[in-house]
């Protein structure tokens, strides 16, 4: 048996690293202090990188298995925040970004 297969769990077919990220973004409100500090003191990991990680692993089909609830949820809040940023990048207050309003012909 390989390293890989090792720490898979058999019926979700997610490493166990994989699966305490998704279990923690299911129980995380529950600990005490900042989400960052649980992050770093739970898995030695920057907020940045656990993130990196969290985005990835909601994108993987064995996730949806582990648990389709949370996983949708979770990429449903992912997809708001992109279309929040990309909304705040390409308008302004005067309209899109980079672009004069006013004809400059």
């Amino acid at each position: 048996m390989s390293a890989l297969e090792e720490s898979e769990e058999p019926d979700s077919g997610l490493s166990e690293r994989l699966q305490r990220i998704l279990d923690f973004e299911r129980e995380w409100w529950q600990h005490v202090g900042a989400k960052e500090e649980a992050i770093r003191s739970q898995f030695g990991l920057s907020a940045a990188r656990y993130y990196q990680l969290l985005n990835t692993v909601i994108d993987m089909p064995e996730a949806v298995r582990h648990d389709p609830m949370l996983v949708g949820r979770l990429q449903r809040a992912r997809d708001a925040r992109t279309r929040a940023r990309a909304t705040r990048t390409f308008t302004t207050d005067h309209g899109p970004q980079g672009r004069d309003d006013e004809s400059n012909d």
